[in-house]
């Protein structure tokens, strides 16, 4: 009888382990369940983005990133890969700016960038973004950069 008691109890355990098991893969299935923005898929991307999402998805061939900043302050340093059309230029060349992409705008800090996504929406862009913090944030969080 002891002995039955016994595996009962060690059935029990197994379920018990067993259970909390699951519950814990569950989250590690969904998240390497989800899309890789870096090479998969349709993007979705709010109107302003973080830099480790630029830095994830910048390489695709479905986006563009442009850098708002004037010359002098791109020779600084800037986002590898990335277009310069200082924000004054902008309006005579948008024939550089594709409507079949993802265009994501940045600058400095994000002011001029949101300037110029703002700029794009009204004349009939509708997948532009900013990055949030432009270069600041960008070399903030580890990223890496051109001069």
């Amino acid at each position: 009888m002891k002995q039955k008691y016994l595996w009962l109890i060690g059935l029990l355990l197994v379920l018990l382990v067993g259970l909390a098991a699951c519950g814990g893969g569950a989250d590690t299935t969904a998240q390497s369940a989800a899309p890789d923005v870096a090479t998969e898929g349709e993007l979705n991307l709010p109107d302003t983005v973080d830099p480790q999402t630029v830095a994830q998805i910048k390489d695709r061939a479905d986006v563009v990133v442009f850098d708002v900043r004037e010359q002098v302050e791109y020779d600084e340093g800037h986002i590898p890969g990335v277009t310069l059309i200082p924000l004054g230029e902008v309006p005579n060349r948008l024939s550089e700016i594709p409507k079949d992409k993802t265009v994501i705008m940045t600058c400095r800090s994000g002011n001029r960038s949101g300037q110029a996504t703002d700029f794009l929406r009204q004349n009939g862009y509708t997948n532009v973004h900013n990055m949030e913090g432009g270069i600041v944030a960008w070399q903030q969080a580890g990223l890496p950069v051109d001069k």
